[in-house]
């Protein structure tokens, strides 16, 4: 019963951020520079012409009544028509956001898989080789450029060596996807059967997946390696071992399960600015998601795609930490709202 109270007051509070990205979103939208009809109309077309279609658009109406008109739209799950594609912006999302979950997915696995361990076995082993080792590799990547990670990759890789493939996409130019499932590439081949498909598409995530977990491993590290710390520290852990229990259940019973809750929030933290965040990593890899869909809405100031690329990793943020907060309230009973 904790639970569900506490569930439901904070799916409450969603509604009101909800809003609020959407107000500054569409706000973004009218003061920044840019005019998507002068994209859309072409260097020929007259003044008249171009106040036509801005008339048609809706773009000479006051703020007020654009955003009045906006929020209708949305409430009958309408995010516009991008100035772009000329196709639907919600239909856009839908076909590119598989593209940037997978890649995001697979990423940020493999970050949590090395992260976790690394910060863990530094802070049991402090002072010693390894903890430094660890240290080092955190602070590269933090420091290291993503898009520097990208580029080295792909010359060492793809051009040097020719191991894997370069910055085709998703699959190689010419081969056909697998048959639409889940929309994953590798999943949906795998189900399919076909595992020529599920080899090409693998390799061409390997590249684009290191950049990102190399760079989201970082500071998952570095937050395993303080918690762990301040709890093998504590009073608790201290009575622990004058009671003699075995290293292994002070570490991963008593340490682990207390220093996990911090770590779970920045695992949300770093995973929510993935899917909306790695758009250098699109852009170097010609990867056909979310990220390489946002920046050609800015450049062309498709206002409707930026707007629902906004919208879109709003919400996913607001699930994410909706997801890790039930689980440490799950985790942590003395968690209240």
């Amino acid at each position: 019963m904790r639970l569900l109270r506490y569930t439901l007051r904070r799916l409450i509070f969603v509604l009101p951020v909800v809003i609020g990205a959407i107000f500054i979103a569409f706000l973004l939208t009218r003061i920044v520079p840019g005019d998507p009809i002068s994209k859309v109309a072409g260097p020929y077309a007259t003044a008249q012409q171009r106040a036509n279609m801005r008339h048609a658009a809706g773009l000479d109406r006051p703020f007020y009544v654009q955003f009045v008109k906006y929020l209708g739209q949305l409430a009958h799950g309408d995010m516009g028509v991008s100035y772009e594609t000329a196709q639907p912006v919600i239909k856009d999302l839908e076909q590119r956001f598989p593209a940037s979950f997978e890649l995001v997915f697979y990423g940020m696995a493999l970050a949590i898989l090395l992260a976790v361990p690394l910060g863990v076995i530094g802070a049991v082993k402090r002072g010693t080789w390894v903890d430094h080792v660890s240290r080092v590799i955190a602070v590269l990547g933090v420091s290291l450029p993503i898009f520097w990670i990208g580029l080295v990759l792909l010359s060492v890789f793809y051009t040097r060596l020719g191991w894997l493939p370069g910055p085709s996409g998703r699959l190689p130019i010419g081969m056909k996807g697998p048959r639409e499932i889940t929309g994953l590439y590798t999943i949906d081949s795998l189900l399919e059967g076909n595992w020529s498909l599920f080899t090409a598409s693998a390799k061409a995530l390997v590249l684009p997946v290191v950049t990102l977990a190399v760079v989201a491993m970082a500071p998952i590290a570095r937050m395993t390696r303080s918690a762990m710390v301040e709890a093998l520290d504590s009073d608790y852990v201290r009575t622990s071992r004058s009671m003699g229990l075995p290293t292994r259940v002070i570490v991963f019973h008593h340490a682990f399960k207390n220093a996990l809750l911090p770590v779970l929030t920045l695992i949300a933290a770093v995973f929510g600015y993935a899917i909306g965040g790695e758009v250098l990593i699109e852009l170097i890899f010609s990867w056909p998601g979310l990220g390489l869909y946002s920046y050609n809405a800015i450049v062309n100031s498709d206002f409707p795609g930026i707007e629902g690329f906004i919208i879109l990793v709003t919400l996913i943020y607001l699930l994410i930490y909706l997801v890790v907060d039930v689980m440490i309230a799950t985790l942590d009973p003395r968690v209240e709202f």
